[in-house]
This record gives C-alpha cells, sequence and structure tokens, in this order.
C-alpha cells in the first residue's frame, strides 16, 4: 500500500471508521462506486486512512476491503456522467460474480459514446445519471423509499442510515451534492428566514446551540427525517413534535435551501 493510491468500493458497501480497527466507531460508509483516495497507512498495514472524493470525508477501511484502480480511471470517474441506482436492493454481474447493491450506488454506465468501459458490468435495474438534477416530487418520491429504514450512525443504506446520511443520499440521487454531517450541511445552500418549501433542508440544535439533527421538509408541516428510523413527523416554527411521544424532540436551528426553484 502506497500514500496517495486510488480505490473504489467494489463491494456492496464498507465500514468507515473513525480509527484503525475493527472495534472503533462508524463514522460513514461506502458504497458500491464510491471512489477515494488513500492518505495514511497503519503501522501494521491493516487499516488505510481514505479520503473519500465525493464529499471529502476522512476515515479508516480495512485494507482487506480496499480494491486499487489507476489514475486513469479514477480521472475517468471524476469526469463520466455514471449512473446511480435507484432499487433498494439490486444485483448487478460484475466480472462474472454477482454482487448486492443499494440505493444510491454509483454504477460505472455512461450515456457518453466516447465512454471506454474499463470494468466488466451488467446491471438491469433501475438507474438515473448522477448529474440529472431533480425536483421535490421526484426527491419526495426517493425520500419515500428509505423510510422506517432503520437508524444507525455512520449509515449511508436502506439497511441502515443516519439523518445527514439520509438527507445526503435523497439529495445525491435527485444531482445535488451535499457534505457528510448535519453541521457542514448546514452551512450549504441558501438561509431561509420564512416561508418554508417542501425540499428544503432543516436543521436542528442541542442545548449547547450545536447543530445535531437535519430532515427535509415535506410540506402541509411535516417532516421526513432519521430518527430511530425514517420517519414523517410533525414541524412548526418550535420544532419537530412527535405525536406518538407527544412532545417535541428536536429544536429548531435554521432552514437552507438547496433545489433550485
Amino acid at each position: 500500500m502506497i500514500l496517495g493510491e486510488k480505490g473504489i468500493c467494489r463491494l456492496s458497501l464498507i465500514p468507515v471508521r473513525g480509527k484503525a480497527g475493527d472495534s472503533y466507531e462508524m463514522v460513514t460508509q461506502l458504497l458500491f462506486g464510491d471512489h477515494y483516495e488513500v492518505i495514511e497507512v497503519s503501522n501494521d498495514i491493516k487499516w488505510l486512512r481514505v479520503k473519500i472524493l465525493f464529499d471529502g470525508y476522512v476515515g479508516w477501511i480495512d485494507a482487506k476491503q480496499h480494491t486499487t484502480i489507476t489514475e486513469e480511471y479514477f480521472e475517468q470517474i471524476n469526469h463520466s456522467n455514471y449512473k446511480i441506482s435507484l432499487d433498494i436492493s439490486s444485483s448487478i454481474l460484475h466480472k462474472k460474480n454477482h454482487i448486492n447493491v443499494l440505493m444510491g450506488s454509483v454504477l460505472p454506465i455512461s450515456t457518453n459514446e466516447m465512454f471506454k468501459m474499463e470494468e466488466q458490468l451488467a446491471f438491469n435495474g433501475e438507474s438515473k445519471s448522477l448529474g440529472e438534477k431533480r425536483d421535490f416530487e421526484y426527491l419526495k418520491q426517493i425520500a419515500l423509499k428509505y423510510i422506517n429504514a432503520p437508524y444507525s450512525w455512520g449509515g449511508k443504506s436502506p439497511f441502515g442510515i443516519d439523518c445527514s446520511g439520509f438527507t445526503q443520499q435523497v439529495f445525491r440521487i435527485c444531482g445535488y451534492s451535499l457534505k457528510r454531517d448535519a453541521y457542514q450541511q448546514f452551512e450549504q445552500g441558501a438561509s431561509v428566514d420564512k416561508d418554508v418549501l417542501p425540499g428544503d433542508l432543516v436543521f436542528f440544535k442541542n442545548d449547547a446551540s450545536k447543530i445535531t439533527h437535519v430532515g427535509i421538509a415535506f410540506g402541509e408541516g411535516s417532516i421526513i427525517h432519521a430518527s430511530g428510523k425514517v420517519r414523517i413527523d410533525k414541524l412548526d416554527n418550535e420544532g419537530i413534535y412527535n405525536e406518538e411521544l407527544r412532545k417535541y424532540t428536536h429544536q429548531l436551528a435554521g432552514i437552507r435551501r438547496i433545489l433550485k426553484a
């Protein structure tokens, strides 16, 4: 392993941890097709610290799960309008091996006639072009596909996802790039003082005024967010009201607009 080596996720998902070791917390995940750069190697060469190209996030992956790619292919990925998977779970045939891929996975398939396929891949599921931006109605349908997905710190899949992973993945599928954590997403888009629109990102704070939660305004005084599971709750000027618990669970901090009118 060498510093600067380029890699790509060729498994359904790979946990990315805060420190080099299986017992450390998972801070995010790589889904099939996510590519990255190796920026550090552990002393025992069993763990790699990587920087994910999509959002700049940094963490450690098991070296056994690393797939090396060439500089040329790395650059090709950066400049290709690949497809992104829309099925909660589907199967691909990659180099004669069946692999399950999850919603939000990037597929090395392009509509560019000049595109040269470096890998053998067969995929018959539903997908769209990464760069194709969609409106709220489309975003709504994508968000609803995650409904009841269990909350999992650091997760990005329909089988385990956290609040900012949920917003990041939904917007990515719709053609928009968000950072990984809620406090980072709070710095993106345009600030909204009032007149919340469906599709706006709504942020929440703790008692120390730190941004700790994010969800998507869903219209008619509702919000979809990952809290215990991906769910729809009431939203007002105070925050999120959980009817099951009969109390406010999150304190409103601010609103940002990402979707173009």
